[in-house]
């Protein structure tokens, strides 16, 4: 009895550990994905674009993805969050890789670049029209606050006045500051990008030189080599037609000695 009883405790051990191994399976396989199409990514960045300023105004996305997601099931693409997030996550790595890059180049290592640019091109833009619209609700709530101290009464209303045209100002040269700075930096930014891929470019352009150089300095050598040796052919050519000549002479000198005594010897 208590032999029939392990041997049945074996027997749905064993069957346990099948079920385990087939689930892991089953887990394996479902987690394997395809490979993201290029129309496919085309398709995602446009949605990431439409949802890029909302990306911006929030600090947890986690809805935003599925969101992103879920547009892409509605044009025929099974991505999950996590891929979503993780895939525009190796774009952008690989968009900043590319800041160095010539255009060429570029377009064969990545060509998602042009979206991706765009994308933070609006972004720039919008950063851009924020500052100044915020500069200009300070302004506005500045005229408000003096409107409303100068309808308490007539007394000291030159002074209130001229507070007010100082106050506006200094508003408007604080955004006007603001707005420099920010250009500013998106200029020296452009320009450091555009120094590191001018550096880039010259060096790929003096190492390609120098290769073509030591190609024309090979090519030379093996030209005079070839010249040497055409020469040396020429030579012994020369040397091998005087031979022939010499002997040819001896030969019919020869010849004609033993002609002259033959005659001699008949007559």
């Amino acid at each position: 009895m208590d032999r029939n009883h392990l041997q049945h405790r074996l027997h749905l051990h064993q069957q346990h550990q099948q079920l385990q191994q087939h689930s892991t399976i089953d887990v394996d396989v479902s987690d394997r994905s395809p490979q993201w199409s290029v129309q496919e990514t085309k398709e995602f960045l446009m949605i990431r674009a439409e949802l890029d300023q909302s990306f911006m105004e929030t600090k947890r996305n986690k809805q935003l993805w599925e969101v992103v997601s879920n547009r892409m099931k509605e044009r025929g693409y099974n991505r999950s969050t996590e891929q979503c997030k993780c895939k525009w996550k190796n774009l952008v790595t690989r968009y900043k890789g590319c800041e160095t890059m010539d255009q060429e180049a570029m377009k064969e290592q990545f060509p998602f670049y042009t979206e991706l640019q765009t994308i933070f091109t609006a972004r720039m833009q919008r950063m851009l029209w924020a500052e100044v619209e915020g500069g200009s609700r300070k302004k506005a709530a500045h005229l408000s606050s003096e409107e409303e101290e100068e309808n308490e009464g007539d007394k000291g209303m030159s002074r209130k006045k001229k507070k007010r045209k100082v106050v506006g100002g200094s508003a408007s040269r604080s955004v006007m500051n603001n707005l420099k700075e920010i250009l500013e930096d998106f200029m020296r930014q452009q320009m450091q990008i555009e120094a590191q891929w001018l550096e880039a470019y010259e060096a790929r352009e003096n190492k390609r030189r120098l290769k073509e150089l030591e190609w024309r300095q090979a090519m030379e050598v093996l030209e005079n080599e070839r010249i040497m040796m055409n020469h040396r052919w020429r030579e012994r050519e020369e040397q091998r037609r005087i031979r022939e000549e010499a002997r040819a002479e001896k030969r019919d000198a020869l010849i004609t000695s033993l002609l002259n005594k033959l005659r001699r010897e008949e007559m």
